[in-house]
Parts: structure tokens; sequence; C-alpha cells
């Protein structure tokens, strides 16, 4: 046996002993063992460092050290899943889901893991990158992290998809982490709060051999391919489990709501006797076809809803209310009490909304309150304990000047909200706006963070959004935490940012109402800010989903002289206000016709055919109707699908036939 021989041997035996040490808890070999062969596989590998493999098990001991976590764009966005709190909420999404599929459906059910998102992608069987969630759409980078949970595959076995995305969550047993709290507290260090943030924290740590030491799980939900060789999501699951991946044990296939009800009490009631947190139960769509026909809202999988368990609840006293000033001049009054335990996290306040909510509570100082954490993430008052209260309290005056620049606060007709309307001067709106117009899916200026704005606002070095890209590296040296290297780093990043698309620099813009989803829409629409600096309100609200709040909101963004300013100053300094070539509508063709696209094609994906539709003048549904003209049907479109289109004499085309519309 070769030098390279004795290695790839002991590399592949490494693999099999991990998976059924860590995955089926079925060891064939004792640690001592296990342990022997790893150290004589390091060691040849030492010698012989031209056989260098980034997957040999060896690499689960960590030891990279990672400064700086590199931002990846995820090859398919990492989507949110919508809320449900009971079976209602089940039979209303069923409903939605029934008016766009018209066949059988079943559901899969799984637990919803406490724990970090997670993107793995493998190439022909070996495991590549590893990224965060993040925002969706974008996450870090981890793979020297992740490389040292023992339950993520470095290499797969049998008969495997070429080139995936596998989504899961990185969790951290309950015994796992007692033991690590154990350990924390022998050394004198503060023992880590909960399960969830410390599996999250752990991932950015820059020592992967630190890593390595945490008692980290990976539990994988979800294969992402293009080629269409995943038909279900039972399918995704059982295939994930027998090429070497920790699949949870817990899912079911069934076939009505109730039956998913039944699944969710079973957990909701059994949930603490699990070896790791779950705050839910998520629901799919098994089939992915059906999936595929169902698409998206700009937040969410219309085919997945998440059931979420009652949140823990806890009393406590209300001490003050305080006031926060946002970007749009909102005033939103915040609760502070003594603090209590809820889900794992120390809680001391909570958001009271607006006045409407403190008056409809009843809420007043020195109350004993009922605080519950919303969705296990946002803590909020649910209750007052009127019995407890003093016979002297008064009720809470909501305040009638803005607490940071003093000016009177107002309140528009028909809004909850008070406002603060001096724009230019108050601190917390122009720091605010600013950070709005940096974050990441604005302008995401790489160096420039919040505290960052903060310092630079409070300096007087910017104040709008134009000041940004006069900025210099000698503005910067000498302020606080700002030494040459950060500050070249920002200039940088503000120099990159102008190739941002239009559509996200109109989402930075900040003009109320007017989110990523609504400026990609006035973006294609427009193509360019100079012809919607110039549409009227009835132009505007004929653009898909503009409703009447949104057209009153641009145009009075528009009307506003300051801001025409500061976007003629943006010109200058040349960021992007139209859209791109390979963007802009092509044609008219299209004009006023309704399309649905149903089922699989080869020359386009399905995204890329309704961009097309949209580039032509087209709309894109995603059920069909009475004012449907086409049906674009590729393989495997849903049975129930056609017979709906052929019985309302709706045409069904092919791809071939919708190229020729087009051309």
């Amino acid at each position: 046996m070769t030098v390279k021989e004795e290695i790839e041997f002991l590399r592949l035996e490494l693999h099999k002993h991990n998976y059924n040490y860590y995955v089926l808890d079925n060891p064939t070999i004792s640690d001592y063992e296990f342990d022997s062969k790893l150290n004589q596989l390091k060691k040849i590998e030492d010698l012989h460092p031209e056989f260098y493999d980034s997957n040999s098990p060896t690499v689960r001991v960590g030891g990279e050290i990672t400064k700086n976590f590199k931002t990846e764009i995820h090859n398919t966005p990492m989507y949110s899943l919508d809320n449900s709190y009971s079976i209602e909420d089940l039979y209303d999404w069923e409903k939605r889901i029934r008016k766009i599929i018209d066949g059988e459906i079943m559901f899969t059910c799984e637990l919803k893991y406490d724990g970090a998102s997670i993107s793995l992608s493998y190439i022909d069987g070996k495991f590549v990158k590893a990224i965060t969630r993040g925002d969706g759409i974008q996450g870090d980078d981890v793979t020297a992290n992740i490389k040292t949970i023992p339950t993520v595959p470095l290499v797969l076995h049998g008969d495997h998809i070429s080139d995936f995305d596998i989504r899961g969550e990185i969790v951290m047993p309950i015994d796992g982490f007692k033991k690590l709290n154990l350990e924390r507290l022998s050394n004198g260090d503060e023992p880590f709060k909960n399960p969830r943030n410390t599996a999250s924290g752990s991932l950015k740590l820059q020592d992967s051999k630190e890593v390595s030491k945490r008692p980290l799980e990976c539990l994988l939900y979800s294969i992402v391919e293009k080629k269409g060789i995943i038909k279900s999501q039972n399918q995704s699951l059982e295939s994930a489990k027998s090429w070497g991946f920790n699949v949870s044990p817990y899912s079911v296939l069934v076939k009505t709501v109730q039956e998913v009800y039944d699944f969710v009490s079973h957990w909701e009631s059994n949930r603490y006797s699990l070896p790791f947190e779950i705050d839910g139960i998520v629901i799919k769509v098994n089939d992915i076809d059906q999936q595929n026909e169902l698409g998206f809202t700009s937040k969410f999988p219309r085919w997945a809803i998440a059931y979420k368990f009652k949140p823990e609840q806890s009393s406590t006293v209300l001490n003050s209310i305080t006031y926060q000033v946002g970007r749009t001049g909102s005033i939103t009054p915040v609760a502070n009490f003594d603090p209590i335990d809820l889900a794992g996290t120390v809680v001391k306040r909570a958001s009271l909304h607006n006045s409407d909510f403190i008056k409809k509570m009843d809420i007043r100082l020195n109350d004993h309150v009922y605080v519950e954490k919303g969705g296990d993430i946002i803590p909020k008052i649910v209750k007052v304990d009127i019995s407890k209260r003093d016979h002297l309290s008064t009720e809470t005056k909501f305040i009638s000047n803005c607490p940071e620049c003093g000016s009177e606060l107002k309140k528009n007709e028909g809004e909850a909200n008070h406002y603060c309307v001096n724009t230019t001067l108050c601190l917390p709106q122009v720091s605010g706006r600013i950070q709005h117009f940096i974050s990441r899916k604005a302008m995401d200026i790489d160096g420039l963070g919040a505290e960052t704005v903060n310092l630079l606002v409070e300096n007087k070095l910017i104040n709008n959004y134009s000041d940004i890209y006069r900025l210099k590296v000698e503005d910067l040296l000498g302020l606080e935490r700002m030494a040459e290297k950060s500050s070249e780093n920002l200039i940088n990043g503000v120099l990159m940012s102008k190739k941002i698309s239009f559509d996200r620099v109109l989402y930075a813009l900040g003009i109320r109402h007017v989110g990523v989803t609504v400026a990609k829409k006035l973006a294609q629409h427009y193509n360019n800010i100079d012809a919607l600096m110039c549409a009227s309100y009835e132009d505007l609200e004929s653009v898909d989903e503009i409703g009447g709040k949104i057209a009153e909101s641009i145009i009075s963004f528009f009307n506003t002289q300051e801001n025409l300013m500061m976007i003629n100053d943006l010109k200058f300094y040349g960021l992007n206000f139209e859209i791109e070539e390979s963007q802009v509508v092509k044609s008219s063709k299209l004009k006023n016709k309704l399309f649905v696209v149903s089922g699989v094609f080869s020359k386009f994906s399905r995204d890329d055919l309704k961009l097309e539709i949209e580039k032509n003048g087209g709309k894109v549904k995603s059920s069909i109707s009475a004012k449907t003209n086409y049906v674009i049907a590729g393989d495997n479109m849903g049975p129930s699908k056609k017979i709906k289109a052929e019985s309302l004499g709706i045409n069904i085309i092919s791809e071939d036939d919708f190229i020729q519309l087009i051309n």
C-alpha cells in the first residue's frame, strides 16, 4: 500500500466511524481505537503535506483562525417562515393553498429546532462551504468552524446528488449546554444564558479550535438542488439520511390539518423530553412540484408555515416608561421593569408601541404586568394585574414633546403613532435614516455600522446620505476607534457602494412604505429616478401592488425640496439611479396579459420565465382565474391546473410557444 493509499484508507475508515458514532449512535470501535487511528493519520499527513485534503477527519480538531467572516450570497434565498398559533390559523393556511392547488395535498411535520440556521454546500460528495442565514439573501462564511462539528459529514456516501445545498440548524443539546456551563463556573467564568444563543455565538468564534470544544450538533432538513431530482420533502429527509446527514427522526407525513394539529399538540406537551430545545413545528407541503406552484410571497414561502408554541409568561413591576425616536420621527414608548427570566434570557424592557396601546391596556407606573416573548423572541406586555394596583395610581399621559430635540409632537389623523417633525436636526432621526441607508439590503457599506454612524453624526461629519460620499480618510483619523486601516476600509466601502443596483438605492432612500419588494416594482416599472419623480398619483396607483398610501408617500417625498437636492448630490457622486440594460422592459407585447406558470422548464428557470413575462409588459399570478390569459405549461404540470384552465377556456402554451410570443 502506497502512502497516498494508506491516507485515503484511513480517511474513509474514520469518516465511517464518525458517522456510526455521532449520527447513528452506534459506535463500532472504542474511543481509544478511534483516537489512535486519528493520530496515525495526522502523523502521516504532517509528513506528506502534498496529500492535503480540506475534508480530512483531522480538520475537526480545528485550529484555523478567522479574523473577518466573509459575506457570501446564498445560491437560493433562505426565507423565513410565516407563523401560526392555533388550529384556525392552520386551516386558513390550508385554504390559501387550495386556492392554488386543486389535487391531493400531503404535509410533512417537523420539529422547529431552536438554534442557528445554516446552509451547507456539497460538490461531488464533498463539503465545500457553510454560510449562516444572515438576512436570507446573504450570510457569513463559517466553513472552518462548521467543519469541527462531528455531525456535519465532510464526505458523503451512497448515491448522492453531485451538486446541492442542504439547510438545517446548528443546535446545542441541553445536556451539553449544562456541562459547558459547569465547566465555565468551575473556571470562574460567567455561564451562558441559553443553548440557542450559545450555538449561534459559537459559529462566530475566530478560533475554530475553540468551536471544536463546544458540544454542537447539526440537524439537516431541506435539500436545495436545481435538477429536479428530489420530488418531495419526505424524499429530501430520507435521501439526506442515506447520504450520511444527521436528520431528526421526529417527522411525519400526514394528509389533514387535524393530523398536523395532533402532531403539534403531542410535541407541545412533550417538548421538554427532547435532548434539544424546540419552539414549534414546521409544516410543509410535501410535493416539490406543488411547492413550486405555490411559490413565495416577498417574505415567506407559501408552501410552509411554522406553528409556534405558546410563549412563556412571567410577572414583574413596571418601573418607568421611556421614549425612543425612530428614523421616520415615530415615537415609541418603552416599558422598563424589574428584570425577569424568559425563555432563557434576562428581559428588562418591552415596547409599548404607541399611545393607543397604553390607553387600551391602561398601563400605569408601578403596575404588576405579565410579560411574554412573542415567538420566543420579542418581549411584550400582555396583561396588567389590576388587583395589585395602588389606588392612588394615575393614568399614563403620553409626552407632547420630542425627548431628544424638544420639538412638539404631531399625530396624523387615522394613524396610531406620534411623530417628531424636526427631521433635519433631531439626531436619532438623522442617525436612523443613515443607518437604514447603509444597511445590508440597501447600500451595504462595508466598514460602516450603526455605532460608526452615530459617531460621525455626533461629530457633525455627516447629516444626510450625500455627506457619506464627501468623507475622506483624514476626516476620520482621530475619531474614537478609527485608526488609519479602519478609515481606509470605510472609504473603500463607500466607493464600492456606488455599484449597488437602482432598486436597492431606491429602497435606501427611506421613502415611507417603500420596502424592498415595492422598490423593485417601481424600479422595473419606471426604469429611472427621473421618471418616478414625475409620476402622478394615478400613474403610481396603476403599478402592480402600489396602493394609495404608497403613492401618497412617494409624491410627498419627491415634493420635498431637501430630498430633491439630496438626490441630485447622490447623482453627482455616481450612484445608480437607473436600472441596468439587462433589467429594462424589452417591450409591451404582453401588456395587460395575465400569466400563470406551472411545471418545470428546460430553457428557463421559473423565476427567469416570470422575469421575461414582466420585461415584456405582462403580469404573473400564482392561481388560475377567469382573468388569466395564458398558462405556460412545463413538465410535471399539476393535472388539476390543466383541468381548471381547460374548463375556463384559457390558452395553455408551451415554453417554445411563449418564446414565439415575445419574439
